[in-house]
């Protein structure tokens, strides 16, 4: 009796304990730096299979023989795939409108129905190396978000505990707010970096129509209502959450040009020397170099220059000394300019009265 009573005490405190070493309240909890944490990557595909509780740890080594073969096929034609790609198994048959053998592509924003054992080696042929519709399959164009949660038990327990819990609550959510036909949600495998769960990648069309893949790490039930809000409804990034992107955006890249976390494209302003305004000024004659080598003079044509009298040329010196002046001593230039224009015209009235 005593045993039974210490079995049902252990059942009722296991999904506290679970929580403390594996969920939300684990001592790792944002402990480690989340951006720069994605591998570069431009395509995304999504072999719609069973669920979680179906998966091995490495549903590619399982007996079930259409993820099995999906993965071999796409590691066989390896070197002749040009476009860097993801592959990774989600949930069929959750009620979420996808099936087993239903096959998603990002950033193409397409599904393909169906996907058969024998259709497998065609499809990686036509979609995967050539980037080329199926031929022998219907392809859909979706224009839903697709949240995908890392929900991979089998794989690591701590996605295994926190998965599950943030799906229900995406799916609360995401029903209050009556968007269940423009927000899907499925349970993904293993998408690399159990140790932030919860894990999660969104795909859809940002606010100015680009399809835009973000994976976010950390997340808790209670950052669902943020992430519904601010970045499928706005397009406005979690910063604290973020992890990476699919697409070009990296730590340390092009110096001239990067992408931004809501996918926008900006020029790096390079930062340039300030150099000092020069206002070119009709100085009579004479030239002087500046600060920086700039020169503050025009260059004057022969002609003019024969034609340049005495009263002039003195001016032209003054002007060109001024110019090394520094700026507090333009008041003392000033006077002095003022008593020699004094002279000039003294002298000038000395001589029409000689």
């Amino acid at each position: 009796m005593a045993a039974a009573e210490a079995d049902n005490l252990s059942a009722v405190a296991s999904p506290i304990d679970d929580d403390s070493k594996y969920g939300f309240q684990r001592p790792e909890m944002y402990q480690a730096a989340l951006k720069g944490t994605v591998d570069g990557y431009d395509r995304h595909v999504f072999l719609c299979y069973k669920g979680p509780g179906a998966w091995p740890a490495r549903v590619e080594d399982g007996a079930d023989s259409l993820p099995k073969l999906f993965a071999t096929a796409v590691k066989a034609r390896k070197k002749d795939i040009t476009v860097k790609t993801k592959v990774t198994v989600c949930g069929g048959g959750d009620g979420s409108g996808l099936e087993d053998g239903d096959v998603l592509v990002f950033p193409d924003m397409v599904i393909y129905r169906g996907l058969k054992e024998s259709d497998v080696d065609g499809f990686v042929e036509d979609v995967i190396v050539r980037g080329e519709t199926w031929s022998a399959g219907n392809k859909e164009e979706v224009t839903a978000t697709y949240v995908f949660v890392c929900a991979h038990g089998s794989r690591d327990k701590r996605c295994g505990v926190c998965g599950p819990v943030l799906l229900d609550k995406l799916k609360e959510e995401i029903g209050t707010r009556g968007l269940s036909e423009q927000v899907i949600t499925s349970p993904c495998s293993h998408i690399g970096g159990h140790k932030y769960a919860g894990n999660l990648i969104i795909y859809g069309p940002d606010p100015n129509g680009k399809v835009t893949g973000h994976w976010y790490g950390y997340v808790t039930p209670d950052d669902v209502p943020e992430l519904l809000d601010s970045h499928i409804g706005k397009g406005e990034i979690i910063e604290k959450l973020w992890r990476g992107q699919m697409g070009v955006y990296e730590e340390g890249g092009k110096e001239d040009e990067k992408k931004l976390p809501n996918g926008k494209e900006l020029k790096k302003e390079k930062k340039r020397k300030e150099e000092p305004t020069v206002v070119e000024k009709e100085a009579p004659s004479g030239c002087c170099q500046g600060a920086n080598g700039v020169s503050c003079c025009r260059v004057e044509s022969s002609e003019a220059k024969s034609k340049t009298d005495v009263n002039n040329k003195m001016f032209g010196k003054l002007s060109c000394w001024m110019g090394s002046l520094e700026q507090e001593d333009y008041l003392a230039a000033a006077a002095v300019i003022g008593a020699l224009a004094t002279v000039a015209v003294a002298y000038s009235f000395y001589r029409r009265s000689a």
